[in-house]
């Protein structure tokens, strides 16, 4: 579907100096070819934050579409009050939260896997230290795939997001603020507690992490 986007309204490479909102308001004025010139640039992205939240390729890719298409399907009630980066990540957030929604048992495949479109194929679990002595061998890695697989799945969906689009996406808090819809202190309390029941889950393995708060307290919060 996206593909036959990119038929429909052309490539353009000349719009790389142009920022996201005027591209925007050009495509509302039907400039076509700025709708690829953002296609182009978020669509990796868009991907790989999607597909953190559903874990499943397939439906990775669908979401995807439905986002570009709801982007195109609304693209007149789109105003700059709004970055455009903002309003795009809402649209996938609600997308992946009504896909989860309606899957009666949320269950995500490994975190060994590699992690969209990303050309190196490097997979989360690349990045999860191990207990060797350079501490990021893979085969070490190997050894706490279910449990961090496991750990992410316990976090309520409020912290599951956050970590998401923070660690995994690199947004700032305000942007992550201004996506999920609350103050910015209220992100930087659901990442705190993300954070803190992933190192008891993985407490093991990081001897550091014995002063946390209980598992019990953290998973208390939202």
């Amino acid at each position: 579907m996206l593909e036959f986007l990119l038929m429909v309204f052309g490539r353009d490479t000349r719009n790389s100096d142009v920022s996201d909102e005027d591209l925007m308001e050009r495509f509302k004025d039907g400039d076509a070819r700025a709708f690829e010139s953002l296609l182009e640039r978020h669509e990796r992205k868009i991907f790989n934050f999607i597909f953190r939240f559903v874990r499943q390729r397939e439906v990775a890719n669908d979401l995807l579409q439905e986002t570009f298409l709801r982007v195109v399907k609304n693209a007149q009630r789109y105003t700059r009050k709004a970055k455009f980066t903002t309003w795009l990540y809402t649209i996938a957030r609600n997308q992946c939260i009504d896909a989860l929604r309606r899957r009666k048992h949320r269950r995500h495949r490994s975190l060994d896997q590699s992690m969209g479109h990303e050309a190196s194929g490097q997979t989360l679990m690349d990045r999860v230290p191990g207990r060797s002595p350079d501490g990021f061998v893979r085969t070490d890695a190997h050894e706490v795939s279910a449990r961090v697989s496991a750990a992410i799945d316990e976090l309520s969906e409020e912290q599951r997001e956050v970590f998401v689009m923070r660690e995994l996406m690199q947004l700032k808090f305000r942007e992550i603020a201004e996506v999920v819809g609350v103050s910015e202190n209220t992100v930087k309390s659901r990442m705190r507690y993300a954070l803190d029941n992933l190192r008891l889950a993985l407490a093991d393995y990081a001897p550091s992490a014995a002063a946390k708060p209980s598992a019990r307290s953290a998973r208390s919060q939202k």
